[in-house]
């Protein structure tokens, strides 16, 4: 895995950013249900963070049951996780993110349909 650099946001803990990221990685596949996820220090590493700061984001993940704990040998993302972040993160986008960027489309008078028939360019 190569580094990955980042710039953190003052507006929100660092952990939970990172928990972000380790959720982005599982929508994307980077971490694949079932599979190890890099040891705390790797994370902490990849992200430029202090490993405390890694293993609280682990924690975290693991409190809200998207990964489990293999005795002995690290965590694993949960089976069938991925499908419910896919509901989640789309309901958060839907009621968030949504809303103010059609509205930016509406005054910008960007038509949706154009928006999408040049999405593959």
């Amino acid at each position: 895995m190569r580094k990955r650099p980042h710039k953190w946001k003052d507006e929100q803990s660092i952990y939970r950013q990172l928990m972000d990221e380790v959720i982005a990685g599982i929508l994307d596949r980077s971490y694949v249900e079932g599979e190890m996820l890099p040891s705390v220090r790797k994370l902490a590493e990849l992200y430029g963070v202090n490993p405390l700061t890694a293993a609280k984001a682990y924690r975290e993940l693991q409190r809200e049951g998207l990964v489990e704990t293999l005795r002995g040998e690290g965590l694993i993302v949960r089976k069938g996780v991925r499908e419910g972040l896919i509901k989640r993160e789309r309901t958060k986008f839907l009621r968030e993110e949504w809303p103010p960027l059609r509205a930016k489309l509406a005054r910008m008078e960007v038509d949706l349909k154009l928006l999408l028939a040049t999405a593959d360019d």
